[in-house]
């Protein structure tokens, strides 16, 4: 039974996980490779991630995300002996695809994840703030005073809020770790 159109040869292929599980799988794979000898069909595993800018106790810090949770990529040639060892990979609970056949993963969607991943990408800050919220000011000239986000700016890390002082409406821009949501 074959697991594959005949002749479509190497590509990236979607495996599913346990979500949390997708470092751990890409362990087990790349030792199963090595130990299973599948170096000539089964050549790379990857968990795609990106670099974000995260706020925690009031200090920015970069962490790797993972750009799909429960999903880790193969490059990989797929017959019934390559097929059997991904999918017999603890906490692997599939290939994506129709029934038993794998999709690859075209060309186009590769170059997008690849974008995503590449190390030139400045990392991006991840914060839960929305437009509209309202938010303490923690430090800085404007420490105590409440305002409402009008911006926010991913790439820089900057709000800007409307705060009300002296009865009137002032639009400061501040860092993302400068207000807290009320």
């Amino acid at each position: 039974m074959a697991k594959q159109a005949k002749g479509t040869g190497r590509h990236w292929y979607v495996v599913h996980t346990y979500s949390g599980y997708e470092d751990a799988v890409k362990s087990a794979l790349l030792q199963r490779i090595e130990s299973m000898s599948m170096q000539d069909k089964i050549f790379d595993v990857c968990v795609p991630k990106e670099t974000q800018i995260v706020v925690k106790k009031g200090k920015p810090k970069t962490e790797k995300k993972r750009l799909f949770p429960g999903y880790v990529l193969v490059d990989m040639i797929v017959d019934d002996e390559s097929w059997y060892v991904v999918r017999n990979t603890p906490n692997v609970t599939g290939f994506v695809g129709s029934g038993t056949i794998p999709v690859p993963v075209s060309a186009e969607e590769y170059g997008i994840i690849e974008r995503h991943m590449g190390e030139d990408n400045q990392p991006k800050f991840k914060i839960s703030l929305d437009v509209g919220d309202l938010v303490m000011v923690l430090d800085g000239p404007f420490a105590g005073y409440e305002g409402v986000i009008k911006v926010i700016d991913q790439e820089k890390g900057k709000v800007k809020v409307n705060i009300t002082m002296f009865g009137r409406e002032t639009a400061v821009e501040l860092d993302f770790d400068q207000v807290k949501k009320k």
